[in-house]
């Protein structure tokens, strides 16, 4: 009979001690995640994520489209909170693309994994379509992060490679802390974001590249399983808060090239953030879903540009083909070179206080 107690009680000791193994571990990683802003509880531990445009319904234990917001009994958890996938501390500026801002400097960039867009051409999808627990990372609190950046002497943040508003907690608290530091912040977003986030980030963002995909609203269903409505809401957010705006068109050949979306997209731009407004027309190279599709012709990428420039755009841009003249600025005067570009590399500066050395015209953008 004593053995039988004594089994019994090793077989309730063993038990309760595999429960502890078990549960233990879910009661730390919760204690390790930052609990996420805008979302609502809606009853049953069910909440509601009010972040970006697909406002997620998320039921308790289920994550939302993003794949990084989590809901634990009725909290919203960010699970990628200083948890970088990317950190490189010498990115030119004018890769982000930033072409009117701090010419010829070097940013430090930041991600994490995920992103709230499905895009069939995205070129970073190793690190942007996967889930947190499936690309390695390091613990990185904003104050290290800031630590690191002034200790390589970096004058700027880049938010980028992946999808800033899916990390956006994490985003916010860098900005704040860098913005008191003198440490200015860029972003480079595809703008599918909630306007109130979008207006209490502003506050701490100096610059900002915008992915502009296409211009109907069929193109951002079908390419990236989004839409276009809020990412237009956010440029002009941008460019009532004061920010730097440039955006970005990657032209895909055959989906979003046609010569009218082109000029309704390009007198969008002008009637609503300005003629100054730097555009970067992109160049689609194979990759992730449409690696079996052609690169987009330059003499495509040309023709939009002239497009650009005819309905009244100051500045406009080809990317992705290095050594072509379409990289550099050219004063909307004189139309000398004001910067000389190749690929990322600035080669020569030619305004002073903010102006064409040549003819004194002045030149939008955030100088040195």
């Amino acid at each position: 009979m004593n053995n039988l107690l004594k089994l019994i009680f090793s077989l309730f000791i063993f038990f309760v001690l595999l429960s502890v193994c078990l549960f233990l571990p879910r009661i730390f990683s919760e204690a390790e995640l930052q609990e996420a802003l805008f979302y609502e509880k809606t009853g049953n531990k069910t909440v509601q994520c009010r972040l970006c445009p697909r406002t997620c319904v998320i039921a308790n234990r289920a994550r939302g489209f993003c794949g990084v917001r989590e809901n634990h009994d009725g909290i919203l958890y960010t699970l990628v909170y200083a948890k970088p996938v990317s950190l490189t501390i010498d990115d030119p500026i004018e890769k982000k693309p930033l072409f009117h801002f701090l010419p010829s400097s070097l940013t430090f960039s930041v991600a994490t994994a995920g992103c709230n867009l499905r895009c069939k051409f995205c070129q970073n999808w190793d690190i942007s379509q996967r889930l947190p627990e499936e690309v390695d990372y390091v613990y990185l609190k904003p104050a290290q992060l800031i630590e690191k950046v002034k200790s390589c002497g970096r004058q700027t943040i880049a938010y980028t490679y992946t999808e800033p508003t899916i990390f956006y907690e994490y985003m916010l608290e860098i900005a704040r802390l860098a913005r008191a530091q003198g440490i200015r912040n860029i972003m480079h977003s595809n703008g599918y974001i909630n306007p109130q986030p979008l207006r209490q980030l502003a506050r701490y963002l100096d610059a900002a590249n915008i992915d502009l995909k296409g211009f109907t609203r069929e193109y951002y269903s079908k390419m990236s399983e989004g839409s276009l409505d809020p990412v237009l809401e956010s440029l002009k957010i941008l460019k009532e808060e004061g920010v730097h705006l440039e955006i970005t068109n990657l032209i895909l050949p055959g989906y979003n090239d046609d010569e009218e979306s082109i000029i309704k997209m390009c007198l969008w731009i002008k009637d609503n953030l300005g003629e100054d407004t730097p555009l970067h027309f992109s160049r689609f190279i194979p990759i992730y879903k449409l690696a079996g599709l052609s690169p987009t012709p330059v003499e495509t990428l040309e023709k939009a540009r002239q497009i650009a420039l005819d309905c009244g755009l100051k500045y406009v841009y080809i990317g992705n083909v290095a050594g072509n003249k379409a990289e550099n600025t050219y004063c909307p005067k004189c139309k000398n070179v004001v910067i000389k570009r190749t690929g990322y590399m600035v080669s020569e500066i030619n305004i002073v206080g903010g102006k064409c050395k040549f003819c004194a015209e002045e030149i939008k953008g955030v100088w040195n």
